[in-house]
């Protein structure tokens, strides 16, 4: 069962072009990087470089020390229901940590099949306006609302 905390990571290049990834399971759902951290107590940090790592192939590890940045903001949200059987019974609210993912502008992406099927560069407002989580939308524009590009 998922455990109801997770990361929420914008990726970005020196540009301004936010990288969306669309789901497997639901055509047309853009959305940044997004997972749930494995165990109790795991590392915020090192769950937002692990799911970078799983969904795009993006080793965050060989990157500068400050690409990975906590934005330091935090939301709960309910569960989708079709995404609800995923938790324990009785669990509806989720808590996302937002973090930003500074790559360079020739950064390969793989991603994992099972999870996403297609990924685009978007420049930012592009990129929030096409998210289908409000909140993935929001984070993008709050990046970016703190950074002269």
């Amino acid at each position: 069962m998922k455990i109801p905390v997770s990361v929420l990571v914008v990726i970005y290049k020196s540009n301004g072009e936010v990288l969306l990834i669309e789901r497997a399971d639901r055509e047309g759902f853009w959305q940044s990087v997004t997972g749930s951290i494995d165990f109790i107590g795991e590392d915020l940090a090192q769950a937002a470089i692990r799911e970078v790592f799983e969904e795009t192939g993006i080793d965050a590890k060989t990157l500068p020390a400050d690409a990975l940045q906590n934005m330091r903001h935090q939301i709960e949200y309910e569960i989708y229901p079709q995404w609800r059987f995923r938790y324990e019974a009785g669990v509806f609210k989720n808590t996302e940590h937002w973090f930003s993912l500074r790559v360079p502008d020739e950064v390969a992406i793989r991603l994992s099949p099972r999870e996403h099927i297609a990924y685009e560069w978007l420049p930012f407002a592009a990129a929030a306006a096409k998210c289908f989580s409000p909140s993935n939308g929001q984070a993008i524009l709050q990046l970016f609302s703190s950074r002269a590009l």
